[in-house]
């Protein structure tokens, strides 16, 4: 009964929420981080990622990731996802709004000149395969 129907998942993950992306390791646990992302309802997960960091050295290694959303407050709700991925050339205006979907307009312009995008990024695209959801505001008590 908590569990979300589609429309609910793809509106949920479609709102900002900082995500946490699971990359898998060998011989090791996932490595799990936090990350920005954006999403449009029937599209891939988008998120951007330094070349030289440890998700890029563990995504060059494996062919799906999972991310996780989530409400904090109670009552809870999450949508997980996962699937499989692509690692191509950062564009800088997709980088741009995403910052600016994060911090607003002003915040995310100068949070962009100041560390946002390097030549050095990787915009990573994940196709959502799998969701578990739980929607804990469906609960009657």
């Amino acid at each position: 009964p908590m569990k979300m129907s589609n429309d609910e998942r793809e509106s949920y993950l479609s709102e900002v929420h900082v995500g946490v992306l699971s990359v898998p390791r060998q011989g090791r646990g996932p490595l799990s981080a936090p990350i920005w992302y954006d999403y449009s309802s029937g599209g891939d997960v988008v998120m951007f990622i330094d070349k030289h960091s440890v998700k890029s050295d563990c995504l060059k290694q494996v062919e799906r990731i999972s991310l996780c959303v989530q409400n904090e407050d109670p009552p809870y709700v999450y949508v997980s996802v996962e699937g499989p991925f692509q690692l191509s050339e950062a564009d800088k205006a997709r980088h741009l709004a995403v910052a600016v979907r994060y911090l607003g307009e002003q915040r995310g312009n100068e949070w962009m000149d100041k560390f946002g995008y390097e030549e050095d990024s990787f915009m990573l695209s994940m196709k959502p395969e799998s969701w578990l959801t739980k929607d804990y505001r469906k609960r009657v008590f």
